[in-house]
């Protein structure tokens, strides 16, 4: 790719938070990628961009299936953050890894992202991260301890300081599903990174290591016994050329080749009976719709006035992908007075699910509004929760979420 028509003034920056800004220096550095896009780069006006994307999340992908390899048995492997959430040294590692790489490509682009080096710094684990980042990074040689603690924070809390125009950055989730991840078990995982372009997002790539490719409708996704299809998928989305997918297997293993595959989300046209996913956190009695359906976990035993609740025990991202993929027709999540809502849990998996045929609002019909947190862009405040459908189904189901509001 052409690095060279990149200038600094291409995307304005985020203002820092520092007492002076320094000039920005533009480092050309080739992206590696094994694969090449779905489509036509005439096609794609952030093409660019978005293999510059495949290939860190590519990459990033690689570092949590390394470090999950170990992750039973290597102490201090296993953390916890102050808020009880588990975390591991891939998160970190991913953010890192991200961090460094679209930093080299595109200096201008602030990063928002999950972590900070905080936790890492007050528990000495900083060079856990470097070993785990150190082969996976373009210039291993660079991958210091200060730069990790730097790369990292660069997505951190309080590292910009945005303007209430719209603005053009990336969103990082390093591991959404962090849960599933420590567990030992093969719950779904995904690494998700996203490009927002004044305001509006314009390519996506989500990687989950393992994705199986055979599920039937009544299963637990994530927990499949046969480990030979797990094969692990890469999901791209690029503003106008659709969603696609290829084998994550393929791609690790530098096997060929490489065939993409066109993502359309499902067809199901009646709200009764459709497959529907929902947070872990919450329960089907908690969301508008159970006052009209009863939610069955069984496909053979439906019956009328029900819908399928597909169990995923997984983060959010994957049931973005689930939909995408036409594996789901809806994912239901309700916004809780307790907590709050993260941009990176949602932004990759809208354009994946737009750019498949399928919609995301609030639960009022509302799109989401990405520049609602106006100094950070790290929050986003949707009216009741957030409604993702095979768009067939949107409009059914934000009539009934209206005439059921007294359950909000």
């Amino acid at each position: 790719m052409d690095l060279l028509r990149y200038s600094a003034s291409r995307y304005p920056a985020a203002h820092l938070q520092l007492p002076f800004r320094t000039p920005l220096r533009r480092r050309f550095v080739a992206v590696r990628s094994s694969l090449s896009l779905p489509f036509a780069e005439q096609k794609a006006k952030y093409y660019s961009e978005l293999e510059a994307a495949v290939d860190v999340v590519e990459r990033a992908c690689r570092l949590c299936v390394d470090v999950k390899k170990s992750l039973f048995s290597s102490d201090g492997r296993i953390l916890e953050k102050n808020d009880q959430t588990p975390v591991t040294i891939a998160d970190f590692g991913v953010q890192a890894l991200v961090s460094l790489e679209m930093n080299k490509l595109f200096p201008s682009i602030p990063l928002v992202a999950e972590e900070d080096s905080a936790f890492l710094r007050s528990n000495n684990l900083v060079g856990s991260v470097v070993d785990v980042v150190k082969d996976k990074a373009t210039l291993g040689d660079e991958v210091t301890e200060d730069n990790i603690l730097k790369a990292i924070d660069r997505g951190g809390k309080d590292a910009y300081v945005f303007a209430p125009e719209p603005a053009t950055y990336w969103i990082l989730d390093p591991i959404d599903g962090t849960r599933g991840f420590v567990k030992g078990s093969e719950a779904l995982y995904v690494v998700g990174l996203a490009l927002v372009v004044e305001g509006k997002i314009v390519l996506g790539v989500m990687g989950c290591p393992n994705w199986h490719e055979d599920c039937s409708d009544n299963s637990i996704i994530g927990f499949q016994e046969n480990q030979s299809s797990r094969s692990g998928i890469i999901m791209v989305s690029h503003v106008g050329c659709g969603t696609w997918t290829k084998r994550l297997s393929d791609i690790l293993s530098n096997e060929s080749p490489h065939t993409w595959t066109r993502c359309s989300v499902d067809s199901c046209q009646m709200v009764q009976g459709a497959r529907v996913t929902i947070p872990e956190s919450q329960t089907w009695k908690s969301l508008p719709l159970s006052g009209l359906f009863e939610a069955k976990t069984d496909s053979e035993n439906i019956g009328e006035g029900n819908i399928l609740l597909l169990s995923a025990c997984c983060g959010s991202l994957c049931k973005y992908l689930m939909v995408a993929s036409g594996r789901a027709s809806v994912y239901i999540q309700g916004k809780k007075a307790t907590s709050i809502i993260k941009v990176w849990d949602h932004a990759v998996g809208i354009i994946c699910v737009h750019e498949a045929g399928g919609k995301v609002t609030d639960w009022e019909g509302s799109s989401l509004d990405f520049a609602a947190d106006q100094t950070e862009r790290r929050l986003i405040f949707p009216s009741g929760g957030v409604l993702v459908t095979n768009g067939s189904l949107h409009s059914k189901i934000i009539g009934m979420i209206s005439s059921n509001s007294s359950v909000l």
